[in-house]
């Protein structure tokens, strides 16, 4: 039954793992229950926890592809952009999924008012590290590399690449982890926008304040390891809300 009132819907890092059903129940039940009254779903980023390639299809992959496709042929469009646990995710799986690749950054308009969408790994610019390696992942030729590496290789490398990941994050600040504000602002003046939209920093909020003597908005969306963090936006309301696991 479509909704008397326009909204779509947001989300970003679920972290989908075969291991925690209990999220993706949720999503089965977002998806079936409440995205399908939406105008659109957009997905920005870290849907999986970890992605290897599209050929790594197993029981688990195919029944979040199936919950996807399922909304889609229902009319709603799905959109999705790359997080950094995902960026290896491909057309194949994206047509299994019924949903549409988006650039790293784009620009869509939202109820009239243009919004800029990202994951927003690329604000957390004072993590100097991570963004030498995203500069490297995100290349044209490493992906490929990648990819061509048989499935067993990639699962330890996978593997190996988390392990790594948690060590250094603990030993890092919040703040060091969290965007930058001059890189927040460079975004959106970039894009002459006034509302931003990401993901990635699992700090769910949405703040406002000045920018170029004009009001402004950043949303951060919220992860699902806990709760399922959603974004509802119409042409009248913005709601961050969350939904029991």
């Amino acid at each position: 039954m479509t909704s008397p009132h326009p909204f779509t819907y947001f989300i970003a890092d679920l972290h989908l793992s075969a291991d925690r059903d209990d999220i993706n129940q949720c999503l089965f039940a977002f998806l079936e229950h409440e995205a399908v009254n939406a105008d659109a779903l957009y997905i920005l980023g870290d849907l999986f926890e970890v992605w290897i390639g599209d050929d790594e299809q197993n029981d688990f992959t195919l029944s979040i592809a199936a919950a996807f496709k399922a909304l889609s042929l229902q009319g709603v469009p799905i959109y999705f952009i790359h997080g950094n646990r995902d960026f290896l995710i491909r057309q194949k799986f994206a047509e299994l999924a019924g949903f549409t690749i988006l650039p790293e950054q784009k620009v869509i308009d939202l109820y009239g008012k243009p919004t800029l969408i990202m994951h927003g790994d690329e604000l957390c610019t004072q993590d100097i590290e991570y963004q030498k390696f995203r500069k490297t992942a995100r290349s044209w030729w490493w992906p490929r590399i990648m990819l061509r590496l048989p499935l067993k290789i990639r699962r330890k490398l996978a593997q190996k690449a988390r392990a790594t990941s948690k060590s250094k994050q603990a030993k890092l600040t919040m703040e060091i982890m969290d965007v930058t504000q001059e890189a927040v602002y460079t975004a959106m003046q970039t894009h002459k926008v006034q509302r931003l939209i990401h993901g990635h920093t699992h700090r769910p909020a949405i703040h406002n304040f000045m920018l170029n003597d004009l009001a402004a908005q950043r949303i951060v969306l919220g992860d699902w390891y806990e709760q399922g963090s959603v974004l509802k936006v119409s042409n009248q309301s913005v709601k961050l809300t969350s939904i029991e696991l």
